[in-house]
């Protein structure tokens, strides 16, 4: 009978001394659009720096992280919000979302990187192109430029992610319409430029794995999507991805990273910031997962040649713009256009 008791009693001091242990690790955690590949990797390699911290990250599209961030505002639950196009940031910051950090190297961005108020940084340039597979589409055959995504011949042979909750989509819609509301004032050409879009569509993914999924089984020839996920989607997973740099330009889309306020670890939050912007970070993420920094002090003879930036030629953006009138344009495409462009 004593062994038993002894065997039970070891078990109970291992699992208390393994509770304590638990309870003594801080928790950080991440709210992020960048796909479980980098922030697992990341999570790991600041817990590697930090032990007595476990990172807990959540995965979501850039409004769903947007969302989350408002909805908890009276009792925030996130720490840090890593990755989103500028002008989500832009609007948290107006709703007093975000708590004012200014990042030991704040003077190595461009000032249309970063909030005047410290609210965000930039970190990466994200560049938008046209993603297709190799196995249904060669180079020459695959669309060179945004209209030519219009024509009928892509009639039903067009994937793209739903675009109300996630960033990407959103960017390239706004870059659509903008193309003409800046020389006009007008979203007309815009709106009739996605529902031709919306025409050729053959489905919205609810998600980053079921695009790829779609697009790598040939459910559909190509989508419009981010360039980074490109190399890491054909180089890690083996999808038959390539892609296409428009010829009249590309969105080149400003990623964010900011402190949310009320955060419940502000000094580890401030300590994770400085940790995934150093220049090793961002040589690492440039290597690995093929991101464009948004720091110019950088030595860029250490980054792949799929991260020059000089061949993604700009389309002219205005972010503030985008900011103000995103969310209404999405509401009228998802409530007007959506599904709808077969039947005209």
């Amino acid at each position: 009978m004593i062994l038993p008791k002894l065997t039970s009693l070891l078990f109970a001091l291992t699992f208390l001394l393994l509770s304590c242990s638990d309870s003594n690790q801080q928790k950080l955690v991440v709210y992020s659009p960048h796909g479980k590949e980098l922030l697992e990797d990341f999570a790991k390699r600041f817990e590697s720096a930090y032990p007595d911290v476990r990172v807990e990250w959540l995965d979501m599209g850039a409004q769903d992280a947007l969302d989350r961030v408002r909805s908890e505002k009276a009792n925030p639950q996130g720490d840090i919000w890593w990755g989103a196009p500028a002008p989500s940031f832009m609007q948290a910051a107006r709703e007093g979302l975000l708590q004012a950090y200014r990042p030991s190297w704040a003077g190595a961005v461009d000032s249309a990187y970063h909030d005047p108020q410290d609210l965000w940084y930039g970190t990466w340039v994200t560049p938008e192109i046209i993603m297709y597979n190799n196995r249904a589409l060669t180079a020459e055959a695959a669309p060179q430029d945004w209209d030519e995504v219009l024509s009928e011949q892509w009639r039903d042979k067009i994937v793209l992610r739903d675009p109300l909750a996630s960033g990407t989509m959103r960017a390239i819609f706004f870059a659509m319409i903008y193309r003409d509301y800046r020389l006009t004032g007008s979203t007309a050409a815009g709106f009739d430029w996605l529902r031709r879009l919306d025409a050729n569509t053959k489905s919205y993914a609810a998600n980053p794995t079921l695009l790829y999924l779609a697009l790598s089984r040939g459910e559909a020839q190509f989508t419009l999507w981010n360039h980074p996920d490109v190399p890491l989607q054909s180089q890690t997973y083996g999808h038959p991805f390539s892609y296409v740099v428009p010829k009249s330009g590309v969105p080149l889309v400003p990623e964010g990273l900011a402190i949310i306020a009320g955060a419940p670890h502000l000094e580890l939050a401030k300590t994770f910031y400085e940790f995934v912007t150093t220049p090793e970070s961002f040589i690492y993420a440039a290597q690995k997962y093929w991101r464009i920094p948004a720091r110019m002090d950088l030595d860029f003879s250490q980054f792949p040649p799929e991260t020059n930036p000089q061949q993604f030629p700009a389309l002219p953006l205005d972010w503030k713009l985008y900011a103000d009138s995103s969310e209404t344009w999405m509401k009228y495409w998802d409530a007007n256009i959506r599904n709808r462009g077969k039947k005209n």
